[in-house]
């Protein structure tokens, strides 16, 4: 096997939820990886931004907006992409949402958005492109698992039940498409800082819960995830399927760090 199999040039690939955080990071590596990506979500003027983004690499791409709750409009993304690029080779499920609550009084139209968000949409769209690799007998899908797939988070139940479904339908799928030349995999993020979780982590006894149980004693940073997600989706993943890959400093290994 040569070191040129980690490499993408020549694909293409779709990242639904690519325009932020864990998706951008993703979207970013995979064109630095030589893919044409298309990074897509509901808002378009956040996808112009990440389109732009994919271009300022040297990469093509495309602006088209989705929402997983919608099927036409990921049909939409596949059609747009197959007639720009004439494929799709990798499929990345990144759009999520999450909420926390006491689960005890925790309302049906909040754990059904998010079941439908994390879960049914990550299905959705394995459908949807899953069809044109079918097709094609070649692909390689990612989603996006977590920390919650394989323990509680207090007062997440909603989000940790979805992720625990995502890593099963992963390797549903993986058994279903692998011998059609479809490889189904996850990456299981750890704790990564963002704009959006920086006051969490840094100003909350939650968020030092989250250092001491994870031994490299930092956060991650969202491009740490590129490298993970390029290498599930290249030819030097070949006879990787149905894996869910935890990128998490250790944390999943830890019980006693001191």
């Amino acid at each position: 096997m040569s070191y040129s199999r980690l490499e993408l040039n020549g694909k293409v690939a779709v990242i639904v939820g690519g325009t932020s955080g864990i998706g951008l990071a993703i979207a970013k590596g995979m064109a630095e990886a030589g893919a044409d990506v298309v990074p897509t979500s509901r808002r378009m003027e956040v996808v112009e931004t990440a389109a732009a983004e994919i271009e300022q690499r040297g990469r093509r791409s495309l602006r088209v907006a989705s929402d997983v709750s919608d099927r036409a409009s990921l049909q939409r993304v596949l059609d747009e992409s197959i007639r720009a690029f004439g494929k799709v080779d990798i499929l990345v499920n990144s759009a999520g949402r999450t909420k926390r609550a006491a689960t005890l009084d925790f309302s049906e139209e909040d754990w059904n958005n998010i079941i439908d968000t994390n879960l049914t949409g990550t299905l959705r769209a394995a459908q949807v492109f899953g069809r044109h690799m079918l097709e094609r007998e070649s692909g390689s899908i990612i989603n996006i698992a977590s920390l919650s797939t394989f323990v509680a988070l207090y007062e997440v139940a909603a989000y940790s039940a979805s992720k625990a479904a995502v890593a099963s339908l992963t390797k549903s799928l993986a058994i279903e498409w692998g011998t059609r030349g479809v490889r189904v995999n996850a990456i299981a993020p750890g704790v990564f800082r963002t704009a959006l979780n920086q006051k969490l982590l840094d100003e909350t006894e939650r968020g030092r819960e989250f250092l001491l149980r994870t031994p490299m004693k930092r956060f991650g940073n969202v491009d740490e995830l590129a490298g993970a997600a390029i290498f599930l989706a290249s030819d030097a993943a070949s006879f990787v399927n149905g894996e869910v890959l935890a990128v998490d400093g250790g944390f999943l290994a830890s019980g006693v760090n001191q």
